[in-house]
C-alpha cells in the first residue's frame, strides 16, 4: 500500500474518530446542560415554594399582629369607658342630696349593728349628720373620707368600711363581668 494510500486511511479513521469524539462530546454536553437545567428547574421550584411559604407565614404574622394591636387598642377603650363609668358613679353617689345620703347612712348603720353593737361613726368633714341622725354612739369627722361612713366600736377594734369608694369598688369588682356584658355585650 502506498503512503498516500495509508495516510489517507489513517486521516478517515482519525477523522471518523474525531467525529465520533465529537459526537459523543456533544451527547454528553446535550444530557449535562438538560440535567442542570432539570436542577435549575427543582431547585427554583423549592425556592418559588420556599418564598411563597414565607411570604405567607409573613402575611398570617402581620394579619395576627394587627389583630392583635386592634384588640389591645379595643381593650384598652373597653377599659377607659368602664373607669369611667365607675368615676361618675362614684361621683353621683358621693354627690347625692343630704336626705338620700342620711337614708344610705342609716341602712349601714343598720348593717353594722349586727357586727358592731353600738357604733360610733366616722365620716366626711362635708356630712352634716349628728349621732342621732344616723343611731349611732357619736360622730368624728375625717378629711380623708370623701363620702360614706366608717363604722367602729368604742374601742376601734372591730371597724367596717362603708365608705362610697370602698362599696362600690367590692361591687365592681364583683360584677364587673356582668357590667362589661352589658356595655359591651
Amino acid at each position: 500500500m502506498a503512503l498516500s494510500n495509508v495516510t489517507a486511511e489513517i486521516n478517515a479513521s482519525a477523522d471518523e474518530a474525531v467525529k465520533k469524539i465529537q459526537a459523543d462530546t456533544a451527547a454528553e454536553i446535550d444530557r449535562i446542560n438538560k440535567e442542570t437545567e432539570a436542577k435549575i428547574a427543582e431547585l427554583k421550584a423549592n425556592e418559588d415554594k420556599r418564598l411563597a411559604d414565607a411570604i405567607g407565614r409573613m402575611d398570617r404574622q402581620e394579619a395576627s399582629s394587627a389583630e392583635l394591636e386592634s384588640k389591645k387598642l379595643v381593650l384598652a377603650k373597653k377599659k377607659e369607658i368602664l373607669s369611667e363609668v365607675f368615676n361618675e358613679t362614684l361621683a353621683e353617689l358621693e354627690n347625692a342630696p343630704a336626705d338620700v345620703k342620711l337614708a344610705q347612712y342609716k341602712n349601714m348603720v343598720k348593717y353594722a349593728k349586727t357586727i358592731i353593737e353600738n357604733p360610733k361613726a366616722i365620716m366626711s368633714e362635708k356630712d352634716n349628720f349628728s349621732a342621732g341622725d344616723l343611731g349611732v354612739s357619736s360622730v368624728e369627722k375625717d378629711s380623708r373620707i370623701v363620702a360614706g361612713l366608717i363604722l367602729q366600736s368604742e374601742d376601734g377594734q372591730i371597724e367596717v368600711d362603708m365608705q362610697y369608694s370602698a362599696l362600690l369598688r367590692t361591687v365592681w369588682d364583683r360584677g364587673i363581668k356582668d357590667v362589661s356584658g352589658i356595655l359591651f355585650g
